[in-house]
């Protein structure tokens, strides 16, 4: 894999926005304790984030900064209003719970700070790979989130029962989503570390041998 195409979709693993760079954790701790919850704030998540960062990115760069970051969060509250309206009517069981949340995923940081930062620093079709990459990585955490904290808390799978023997009530309430995710993010920093050691020692050999 070269190095253009690592950086491109670095989104998912090697830069995860949620597990490395410990954004948009809120919702992910508070709301990610079903598959349901999961799956409504992967929707809103994904939807606002694309395509506001995607009509974002025909904004004149030659704006000062601060006039360029008001703009985009005007465009993402102006995408929010019918991603709204849509979750209604596709997770209406889940909306009481996560609604509080909506706003804040219209000002997350990949359309407030990442655009300058990155994305827009991007031929726009690189941009929307990596945008992509990085949208696909809060998704996967929030997914796998909500799926294990059910599962063990509440001893379903999307609202079905299953055979589980002990459940820990602590998991569907914001401190056990706090602690799991720690969890998640010890182990996710640990396997990557020992990637890159790893591929670093290969490297290195490689060096040695060429000599």
């Amino acid at each position: 894999m070269t190095e253009r195409r690592k950086a491109l979709m670095d989104g998912i693993l090697g830069d995860n926005i949620v597990l490395s760079g410990l954004m948009v954790i809120s919702p992910v701790i508070v709301c990610g304790d079903t598959l349901k919850n999961a799956a409504a704030l992967v929707y809103a998540f994904s939807a606002i984030t694309f395509l506001a960062v995607l009509i974002s990115s025909f904004v004149p760069q030659k704006l000062p900064y601060t006039v360029k970051v008001i703009i985009y969060a005007l465009i993402a509250a102006i995408v929010y209003i019918p991603v709204k309206f849509a979750s209604k009517q596709l997770y209406p069981e889940s909306i009481p719970r996560i609604g509080i949340y909506f706003p804040l995923l219209a000002v997350n940081s990949l359309i407030v700070f990442q655009t300058e930062t990155k994305f827009f620093r991007m031929p726009r079709r690189d941009m929307m790979i990596s945008l992509i990459f990085c949208i696909l990585g809060f998704d996967l955490v929030m997914l796998v989130t909500g799926f294990l904290r059910e599962l063990f808390a509440y001893g379903t799978i999307n609202n079905h029962i299953v055979d589980m023997n002990t459940l820990t009530d602590g998991l569907s309430k914001p401190f056990g989503g706090f602690i799991f995710l720690g969890l998640m993010c010890g182990a996710y920093r640990f396997i990557r570390n020992a990637v890159q050691n790893d591929k670093s020692e290969v490297r290195s050999g490689t060096d040695v041998s060429y000599k």
